[in-house]
């Protein structure tokens, strides 16, 4: 898929971690963003699905809505441990994403223990459109 085997890949950075994520639209690359995120944090193929939580978040761009998306993330899995495995973005527009994300709660006695990641950054953010294909760099503190 798109020249990494589940749409992103890791980026080692002195001190912190990147990911580098690709997708055909914005859609899909925010998608894949989220889960080379939730993979720093555990193994995403042990995650199940047993229930879902709906995301919403405005910005005043694309770029600002990727950082404030993967911001809520983080949210939702240091206040209620909240590990998602499927996504579903229903919008993206230029200042609103509107989500579905299917997941459950991480147990730390299934799920293994990667990175505490605690923000995405804006440090060396890129959020581009390569003839058609879509990439993000983007940096998480850790």
């Amino acid at each position: 898929m798109l020249g990494f085997p589940m749409g992103f890949e890791v980026l080692d950075i002195s001190g912190d971690v990147g990911i580098r994520a690709k997708g055909s639209d914005l859609k899909e690359v925010f998608v894949s963003a989220a889960e080379g995120m939730y993979s720093l944090i555990t193994d995403i193929d042990k995650v199940d699905v047993k229930k879902h939580i709906k995301v919403t978040v405005a910005s005043y761009s694309h770029e600002g809505l990727l950082v404030a998306w993967l911001n809520e993330l983080i949210f939702y899995f240091d206040t209620y441990y909240f590990i998602g495995k499927r996504i579903v973005i229903n919008e993206l527009t230029q200042s609103k994403i509107d989500a579905v994300v299917e997941g459950e709660d991480f147990d730390p006695l299934r799920h293994e223990k990667r990175l505490l990641v605690k923000a995405a950054t804006y440090h060396d953010l890129v959020l581009e459109d390569k003839g058609g294909l879509y990439q993000v760099d983007v940096i998480f503190d850790i």
